[in-house]
């Protein structure tokens, strides 16, 4: 708890030196702040968890291990951020401030224990976001970003809250523990609202997860969102809304899985088909991660539809890596845009020669992405086979590797840029400090969970 509230307070902090003018002090007390919250989470791991104020939130381990990979996460992010809002506008405070805030939502969408929770975590989430997506006031594509995305946020969390009202209405209760006795005392005579339910929810939660069909507002909003705003939508909000996703369904829904689990899945194969293919068409590098974004909904989303024991740790480990991978992919793709004017892969050409410490960053993550070996992506898509293949039929571990082998064409193209197509007389790029030192650092975590998997594959929930 004491992390939400740090996180909670910290914003408001940044907004009163916002007002002083301490410009210079907003990033280190950002991060500093965001530290000792992954620290609070971390010193709870070994306390015995019981579910506090009503039943609304549970800080148990799982709830640990998700805060701590999206406080990270974020704190890599807003090392790339040193004079990048500054470009935007002069009030850099609010900026810092409203991811927080975002994050505050995130926090507790991994550790709900009650869905009235759960939706106000979401809405904190998103509220955050619709602005964060708009902050180029007088960029075209970044209002159109910001307009779609609420507009679809709005109509999501329609279908959320409804899901919620029948489940209540079935149940008499928003606990996920009362609910799940409900469910286990009414084995035969569950009222048909409370399935619709469930099924409204899985729509609302794939939505927020850019998860197909319900996919089509993620490649414009990604697109048009300055870099650093789609990083952090692509990597902090899509792992706290697949643990959201997997906490409810394994804890309240796990008993009823014949009845949705046919549902999950056949929208986890549509999203792997249409993240893949539509990829392979991309000729702009944003919009490409995009799309590939979408996929790997999909991956993560075999966790859940393959729920056993071992699911959190698959999507704790998948969602790592994916994260790490993703975060260097942008922030290469924010120094490349400030030289070229362009996200296209032409942009990347001969990279490798001007500047090989990009390119071999860049390169590392396009390999985890892929799954290639030696790799964290590889380690995380291993778990997540691993797992369906103990509880799903072969042939639908068969669609997943398929995909994953359809992948390594569009990751590989930028790769193929960067060594082998021209660029010769190409300016060599500034890299600032904390560039290299998120960069580098992440390249390395990067192979180095890809070497030692055990690092967190072992976490015990």
């Amino acid at each position: 708890m004491n992390t939400l509230i740090l996180i909670s307070v910290l914003p408001i902090l940044l907004l009163y030196l916002g007002v002083f003018k301490a410009k210079n002090a907003l990033l280190p007390v950002t991060v500093i702040g965001l530290l000792a919250a992954a620290g609070l989470a971390i010193a709870g791991w070994n306390a015995n968890a019981t579910p506090i104020y009503h039943d609304m939130v549970l800080f148990d381990r799982f709830s640990i291990a998700f805060s701590v990979i999206t406080i990270l996460s974020t704190v890599l992010i807003l090392l790339l951020s040193k004079d990048y809002f500054e470009k935007i506008s002069s009030h850099v405070a609010e900026y810092y401030a409203v991811m927080l805030f975002s994050l505050a939502g995130i926090i507790c969408m991994v550790s709900y224990y009650n869905l009235t929770m759960l939706f106000i975590g979401i809405e904190i989430m998103s509220v955050s976001l619709y602005i964060l997506a708009g902050i180029k006031k007088r960029d075209f594509a970044s209002n159109e970003a910001s307009l779609k995305y609420f507009l679809m946020g709005a109509f999501s969390t329609g279908f959320l809250l409804f899901g919620i009202a029948l489940i209540y209405g079935a149940t008499g209760s928003f606990s996920i523990s009362v609910i799940r006795d409900w469910i286990l005392t009414h084995p035969r005579g569950i009222d048909p609202l409370f399935h619709t339910g469930v099924l409204l929810i899985i729509v609302g939660l794939c939505f927020k997860l850019g998860a197909a069909p319900f996919h089509f507002w993620t490649p414009d909003v990604y697109e048009g969102s300055p870099s650093l705003i789609t990083a952090f939508m692509s990597t902090v909000v899509k792992t706290a809304g697949i643990a959201a996703f997997l906490r409810l369904f394994q804890s309240a829904f796990s008993t009823i899985s014949d009845f949705w689990m046919p549902v999950l899945l056949v929208i986890t194969v549509l999203t792997l088909f249409i993240g893949n293919i539509t990829a392979l068409y991309q000729q702009s590098f944003k919009r490409m991660l995009a799309f590939s974004s979408i996929s790997h909904a999909g991956y993560l989303l075999f966790a859940v539809v393959a729920l056993g024991a071992a699911s959190a740790n698959s999507v704790l480990i998948y969602a790592a890596a994916y994260s790490i991978a993703s975060i260097i992919a942008f922030g290469v793709l924010i120094l490349v845009q400030q030289q070229a004017d362009s996200d296209h892969f032409s942009s990347f050409n001969g990279l490798g020669k001007s500047n090989p410490f990009l390119a071999f960053v860049l390169t590392v993550a396009m390999l985890s992405l892929a799954g290639i070996p030696l790799t964290a992506g590889f380690i995380g898509k291993f778990y997540m086979f691993t797992g369906a293949l103990s509880r799903l039929q072969v042939w639908l571990v068969i669609i997943a590797v398929v995909n994953a082998i359809i992948s390594i064409y569009y990751y590989f193209k930028v790769i193929v840029a960067m060594y082998f197509r021209g660029g010769e007389e190409r300016t060599v790029l500034a890299v600032p400090g904390y560039f290299v030192f998120v960069l580098g650092l992440s390249a390395l975590l990067t192979i180095v969970l890809g070497v030692y998997p055990t690092l967190i594959a072992d976490i015990n929930f």
